[in-house]
């Protein structure tokens, strides 16, 4: 039953959003790296794109899953021993519910740190080797910066989560970092280009913690959680919440157009349909609690765009 409320804690719906941008980023920095060896991109014997057989993808894959629990749990902990939680919508959080104490998350988040940097310092190696020691210091020091701003979110006095800097360090991290930081595991250069598929990445990831600070807005205002939503209010959350999506939609149209091929990169455009209804439902909302549902759409509809948008790409 202990292991059940972990489980809980880890908040597995959140683990499809945390990789849109490593599944974006390696697609098109698997692609890439094949192009400067060869003209073709290579296949697997069973016809799937090699990025599949790529340690490079899964290790950071793995990586990213690791400081999205991490984050998830330094949530649960930071919001539950400030008292955040007491009468939130949505999941129940396992500190604040008293199903895992403080120590004991405090303990979690340890023992996910390690593992987390043991598995990081593995896809360093092996996207690096011995011979680019520079960019693996590099990656390492993103690596604890990733570990430093997921504890930070609501932990410490100074939590940037409360003071409304988190949508920032959300496009920053779910969107640049992973996208482009990904796509140097692969090319070991920066195309700058590849910061029009970050953005869209970061925008969207951006609107899902925007739909979850609309949703606990009364909440959060309570608790002296300032948001950006809360320093906005309701309706200006609004206009910006379209405006994350409309931006994530130009800059992945703006990005096909500078290197288009062929009609099948425009697949992408599916996952634009929910979104597209998530704008008229946000717009009608009344109720706070009732934008809950939204952040599943939201998060899924990201996630869907990451894998429309890299089989655009291959096929």
């Amino acid at each position: 039953m202990g292991f059940s409320n972990y489980i809980k804690a880890a908040r597995l719906r959140t683990l499809p959003l945390s990789i849109s941008g490593i599944i974006v980023g390696s697609v098109l920095g698997n692609q890439d790296s094949f192009q400067y060896k060869s003209s073709l991109i290579s296949y697997c014997d069973f016809g799937c794109p090699t990025i599949l057989q790529s340690p490079i993808f899964w290790l950071a894959i793995l990586t990213t899953i690791g400081f999205q629990v991490l984050s998830n749990f330094a949530n649960d902990y930071g919001d539950g021993v400030k008292g955040s939680d007491k009468n939130r919508t949505g999941e129940a959080r396992m500190v604040a519910s008293g199903a895992i104490t403080p120590k004991q998350m405090k303990t979690a988040m340890i023992i996910t740190t390690i593992i987390t940097l043991i598995i990081a310092l593995l896809l360093i190696y092996v996207s690096f080797g011995k011979e680019n020691f520079g960019f693996s210091i590099l990656f390492f020091g993103l690596g604890i910066a990733s570990i430093a701003a997921a504890i930070k979110y609501t932990v410490g006095k100074s939590a940037y989560g409360y003071s409304g800097l988190g949508d920032i360090f959300v496009f920053l991290f779910f969107g640049l970092l992973s996208v482009v930081g990904s796509y140097f595991l692969y090319t070991k250069h920066i195309n700058f280009k590849i910061f029009l598929p970050a953005i869209s990445i970061g925008l969207l990831s951006a609107a899902v913690l925007n739909l979850n600070n609309m949703r606990d807005q009364i909440e959060d205002k309570k608790n002296n959680k300032n948001t950006l939503v809360v320093k906005l209010g309701s309706q200006k959350a609004k206009m910006y919440h379209y405006a994350l999506i409309i931006g994530a939609l130009i800059a992945a149209i703006v990005y096909v157009q500078l290197n288009y091929y062929s009609p099948l990169q425009y697949l992408f455009l599916i996952a634009f349909i929910p979104l597209a209804i998530n704008i008229v439902v946000v717009a009608k909302n009344i109720i706070h609690s009732e934008l809950d549902s939204e952040l599943k759409k939201v998060a899924l509809s990201t996630f869907l765009f990451a894998i429309l948008f890299g089989i655009g790409q291959l096929y």
